[in-house]
């Protein structure tokens, strides 16, 4: 039930779909389906072509590649991303999973097509004893349940 499946507007892009760098990795790399300029202190979403399906009682945490600051002098702008299982198949763009990267360098930075930029991994979370039921639904992709 859990897969990284590819996002229908990206199939022609062949992304890469994730895999673990070794057997003692807890994290699938994540790569950009395009090449992406990044100007100094400016921050742009790094598309994958990918979404991830999983249980309902599940996250995708992604965070940054380990590498990304030192030798890119690039970070998250979120410093941590949370997928929720409800952004599967969101009506806005499916459940596309996009890298928010923010330069931190004074001279532009290149990501290369194919390039890792983070790394996702699937994580249990729990409820409160009493936390109620909530029939709202996901309607949109990035801050879409925030206020």
């Amino acid at each position: 039930m859990r897969a990284f499946e590819v996002v229908s507007a990206f199939k022609d892009k062949d992304p890469i779909i994730p895999k673990r760098a070794t057997d003692g990795s807890a994290g699938y790399d994540l790569s950009s389906v395009e090449d992406i300029v990044i100007l100094p202190s400016e921050i742009k979403l790094i598309p994958t072509g990918l979404k991830a399906r999983m249980p309902k009682t599940e996250a995708l945490f992604v965070f940054p590649r380990s590498s990304l600051a030192i030798k890119k002098g690039l970070m998250m702008s979120n410093s941590v991303g949370v997928i929720d299982a409800d952004y599967y198949g969101n009506p806005d763009n499916e459940g596309h999973i996009m890298i928010p990267l923010m330069n931190i360098k004074s001279v532009p930075v290149t990501i290369l097509k194919g390039e890792r930029v983070a790394q996702g991994i699937f994580l249990t979370y729990q409820k409160t004893d009493d936390d109620a039921p909530i029939q709202a639904s996901r309607k949109g992709g990035f801050g879409s349940s925030g206020h």
